[in-house]
């Protein structure tokens, strides 16, 4: 018995072998949407089958960590347009969630600033490493926040600058209600 894919590809170069290939793999991707969007209307959901619910992150004690393991939890948060309230102390990379949409800071909490550092306690972070990072945390503030920070908190490696929410807020931070 011959197949659909051997009649149509026979004595045709590679390149129309993949064509089909290629063509057949979309049909089944709109195939499997076509029936997820049946599936939604027949079992009456309210909302779009893309839609996702918002959920809330409190923050009350996050002392920061690894900056780039908190750029790929702000990377999910920002997709999944979670809302970020902080009410606590946040410290270092914590701060960087003052650039998601969604995020709000109580007049309470306690926000510390410091510039990139090494792995390795009162090691330096080379000078063109130390201007990139310094960008990566920057491009996570909002418009006064950020050139305070490149201004003055970078060069702050050894210590930490703690500002209250009150002064977030006075900078550009959105509060939270």
């Amino acid at each position: 018995m011959t197949t659909i894919y051997q009649t149509l590809t026979k004595n045709k170069p590679e390149s129309s072998k993949s064509t089909f290939l290629a063509l057949r793999l979309m049909a089944k991707g709109a195939a499997r949407a076509a029936l997820a969007v049946f599936a939604a209307s027949v079992l009456g959901t309210s909302q779009p089958a893309t839609a996702q619910a918002t959920s809330v992150a409190v923050i009350q004690n996050d002392l920061g960590g690894n900056m780039e393991a908190r750029l790929q939890t702000i990377a999910r948060m920002r997709a999944s347009g979670t809302r970020v309230e902080i009410r606590g102390t946040c410290a270092s990379a914590c701060t960087m969630y003052l650039g998601l949409p969604n995020t709000c800071v109580s007049r309470g909490s306690r926000l510390g600033f410091h510039g990139p550092q090494s792995q390795y306690y009162g090691i330096s972070l080379p000078p063109e490493e130390f201007e990139y990072w310094s960008r990566v945390m920057a491009d996570h503030y909002p418009g006064a926040i950020r050139s305070w920070f490149l201004s003055e908190a970078r060069y702050t490696t050894m210590d930490i600058i703690t500002l209250s929410g009150a002064e977030v807020i006075r900078l550009g931070a959105r509060p939270c209600d």
